[in-house]
């Protein structure tokens, strides 16, 4: 195996012949609007670096890769690589765009989009913990944490502020709602209601009211929101006519219950049921 030769950039960062690196900005000579890489991280020609990123050593950040402002990635974390899928053509020009403020720890892996001109997507502030994978054209919201070793299946849609616990694992498709919180080592392989806590195998134990209340949500939200948690789990029936027929009713004036009810409409699976047993009324306190 022939090793390539080495160069010399501006900044005095060593790359090889066929990587661009930028100039390297040391802790005490950093400037703001201008990112920190370590000389031994990798980015290659065509990657955008917003203002003020870090990049720690050993990253690799692919040329299909948008990152925003104040990234950081820590080491060994490879950005931007193919889709783990058998029948991909390398060719294909897709997208993995990071938002601003993201922090992406060790090992971590995000492949961009089986699809030409379509980004897989991590939102802002997000914090993906060391070992976390987020596979193709998943679309991941703002202010979500995945904790360590958490496996996101290609299409997955995790919502706003959600938090999935260790090591828990994600079916293609599947949907994550918007303030969710799942316990570690969980299975995931249907959708998951907004604001609900679940565990376990599809399991849905409540909803997540300490995460609505450390949110500022409005205690009426929050009663709305039990009652229409509720209605759409303790009324027999197709669960897409009920939680239809409960927002028909007009009982619901909240934005909340409102986003509750409306995401039963949408999905390519079925949905997370209810684990009843004599822990759910505490869960929902």
């Amino acid at each position: 195996m022939t090793v390539p030769q080495c160069q010399k950039t501006t900044g005095g960062a060593p790359a090889h012949e066929n990587v661009a690196f930028r100039p390297v900005v040391r802790r005490n000579a950093r400037t703001p609007d201008f990112p920190m890489i370590h000389p031994t991280a990798i980015i290659e020609p065509g990657a955008q670096i917003g203002a003020d990123c870090e990049i720690h050593a050993g990253a690799i950040i692919k040329r299909h890769v948008i990152l925003g402002d104040r990234v950081t990635v820590h080491p060994y974390a490879v950005i931007g690589g193919d889709p783990q899928a058998l029948a991909f053509d390398p060719a294909v020009e897709s997208f993995v765009r990071i938002g601003a403020g993201t922090r992406i720890r060790e090992h971590v892996t995000v492949n961009r989009s089986l699809h030409a001109g379509v980004a897989t997507v991590v939102g802002e502030n997000c914090f993906i913990m060391a070992a976390a994978h987020v596979a193709h054209d998943a679309v991941l919201g703002d202010n979500i944490v995945l904790a360590n070793n958490v496996l996101l299946a290609g299409h997955v849609e995790v919502g706003t502020n959600a938090f999935l616990g260790g090591a828990a694992v994600f079916h293609q498709f599947t949907r994550i709602g918007e303030g969710v919180m799942v316990s570690g080592n969980s299975s995931i392989t249907r959708d998951l209601a907004p604001y609900t806590l679940v565990a376990e195998r599809d399991e849905v134990i409540g909803l997540n009211v300490v995460g609505l209340k450390r949110r500022g949500h409005p205690r009426e939200a929050i009663r709305e929101l039990k009652e229409a948690f509720h209605a759409v789990y303790f009324t027999p029936g197709n669960i897409r006519e009920v939680a239809a027929s409960a927002l028909a009713s007009g009982e619901y004036k909240t934005a909340e219950a409102h986003r509750f009810l409306q995401f039963f409409e949408g999905g390519k699976r079925s949905f997370a049921r209810l684990k009843r047993n004599e822990n759910l009324a505490g869960a929902e306190e």
